[in-house]
């Protein structure tokens, strides 16, 4: 039969074919048995047939439960761009699985492995969310709609509540007699102390502000709301007085008390560093070069050897340069005052990596990029060199990426920060200061995803004011919380998120002792995704 038959009535049934995978069939083919066999490899329809899919289909493929074509479409498209291999390949590997699952996902040629390379499959990736808005002009409504869609979405959150459902606007709750116990969702707009010490809010929603008085007799309540900052949404209840709401209790957007903790059904490990300053004097080289080859199972004791093995991601949450004229008198703490040759010599490092550890990279304050959050996803003009590593995805700050999932596990969902606003929490949240500050900062983490929030309050980062969203709402619950920025080590669960603030590859400066700065060098959490522990090895000293 013609192939031009055969592509005609195919295109009829809405599936496209690739020349390659055309060229591929026999001559002499019935269409009938064709589309049958198509349709037994493939029930849920791909929308375009290639050679990859070919090899699959002539292997007599299982059904391909579970595969989200669309998805396929569009990876497959940036793999052809040479944008994103990763996804396209994770993809083909589901397949595979699912039509030979003893066949390796990957040979050691397709991993490019070194001699002394660790043979392992490469685990799987999906970005949720990459902010890559184009910039444009921004004016005063852009910032008012910012913050009313942060108060939509924290709002939303707060009504899930059962003690919130019957909250009603504030010019509705000043129309109601004295006396009366009402809800409200609002925003801190002030904070102050009364004369008598108590503690008195005003706060806003759309429609009015009303002022919120919590006594200092009511101990807990009084202690939760010290720690209160401006800006962030609230829910509150009380009995109304005159222009004024007693307060008797608050809730806080949070993270449901009900939270699944995920746990993978096979031993995998994920690595969260940071702040690796790739071009400054302090960059602790032979260190970082015992993490290069205990990654590749040539350093550590044989039970941290194995463990390398069954590594599977790497989290690089920022800082991955230092950057040029950051702050004052920087140029003494260069050895490479060039930022080009800064990003060349970080690609050169993740060069030595194993080839199949995935790393997912986002921008932080030192990267060039603009350090108003959210940030872009590294320039290719200046860290080109990166581009061009296989392995390697860039993200933007902060972002949402699902890792290791399965056709029979749903993976799990990494929240990725930097961590600019850490700082500004650390010195004005009175119990986060009063137990340590910068010191504690799984005190920080957890603090904001009470607030579901990565900066609740203006002036704590810097920020671009979208008009359409806000991008720093914890919008969904994450199952790991990852940070760096403060170059301290730190790692905790709060209501079964995995918290994570990880270290540093370099030793103190002048300017970090001035800014308080006290670095925690060359210790590594790595997450076991089958029982959820975390580990932190020290490359400073024997690990």
């Amino acid at each position: 039969m013609d192939k031009k038959e055969v592509v005609s009535y195919l295109l009829e049934r809405g599936l496209l074919l690739s020349p390659d995978f055309l060229h591929n069939l026999p001559n002499d083919i019935d269409l009938l048995t064709l589309l049958q066999q198509l349709q037994h490899a493939f029930p849920q329809q791909p929308l375009f047939l290639n050679k990859d899919l070919h090899s699959l289909f002539s292997q007599q493929a299982q059904p391909s439960l579970g595969i989200n074509w669309q998805e396929f479409e569009r990876s497959r498209s940036l793999f052809e761009k040479g944008k994103n291999t990763l996804v396209y390949r994770t993809f083909l590997d589901l397949l595979q699985q699912q039509s030979a699952p003893e066949v390796s996902p990957l040979s050691s040629q397709q991993l490019q492995l070194s001699p002394f390379s660790i043979q392992s499959s490469p685990g799987t990736i999906k970005v949720l969310f990459s902010y890559d808005q184009p910039a444009h002009k921004r004016d005063v409504q852009d910032f008012v709609s910012h913050f009313r869609n942060r108060y939509e979405g924290l709002k939303n959150i707060l009504l899930q509540r059962v003690e919130l459902q019957d909250s009603t606007s504030i010019m509705r709750i000043k129309k109601k007699p004295e006396g009366e116990k009402v809800s409200l969702i609002g925003m801190i707009v002030n904070k102050n102390t009364t004369k008598n010490g108590n503690i008195l809010l005003t706060v806003e929603d759309p429609t009015e502000i009303i002022s919120v008085l919590i006594n200092k007799n009511k101990e807990e309540l009084f202690q939760e709301a010290n720690d209160l900052v401006l800006d962030e949404v609230i829910g509150v209840t009380g009995n109304l007085g005159e222009n004024i709401l007693f307060c008797n209790s608050l809730y806080h957007p949070d993270i449901p008390l009900h939270h699944e903790l995920k746990k993978s059904p096979d031993e995998a490990y994920a690595l969260f560093i940071s702040d690796i300053h790739f071009g400054m004097k302090q960059f602790l080289k032979d260190d970082f070069m015992k993490f290069v080859k205990w990654l590749h199972g040539e350093y550590g004791t044989p039970q941290q050897r194995e463990m390398a093995k069954k590594i599977k991601y790497l989290f690089v949450v920022g800082d991955v340069v230092e950057g040029v004229g950051i702050y004052p008198g920087q140029e003494h703490d260069l050895e490479l005052p060039d930022i080009y040759q800064q990003y060349q010599m970080a690609a050169d490092y993740f060069k030595l990596l194993p080839p199949h550890l995935q790393i997912v990279l986002c921008a932080g304050n030192h990267d060039a990029v603009r350090v108003a959050e959210p940030q872009s996803i590294l320039d290719p003009k200046y860290a080109k060199p990166l581009y061009e590593l296989p392995n390697l995805i860039m993200v933007s700050n902060p972002a949402w990426i699902n890792i290791h999932a399965s056709l029979s596990f749903p993976g799990f969902d990494v929240l990725l920060y930097h961590g600019y606003s850490l700082t500004h929490f650390a010195d004005s949240v009175p119990s986060i200061r009063s137990k340590g500050g910068q010191d504690r900062c799984d005190l920080i983490l957890k603090f904001l995803l009470q607030r579901r929030h990565l900066a609740p309050t203006h002036g704590s980062n810097l920020y671009i004011p979208d008009a359409k969203d806000d991008p720093l709402v914890i919008s969904r619950i994450p199952d790991i919380f990852v940070t760096g920025h403060i170059h301290r080590i730190a790692a905790s669960t709060y209501r079964n998120v995995t918290l994570i603030n990880s270290s540093c590859w370099v030793t103190q400066t002048e300017n970090q002792a001035k800014r308080g700065i006290v670095p925690h060098p060359a210790k590594i959490p790595i997450l076991n995704l089958q029982t959820r522990e975390i580990r932190i090895l020290n490359f400073r000293s024997d690990i």
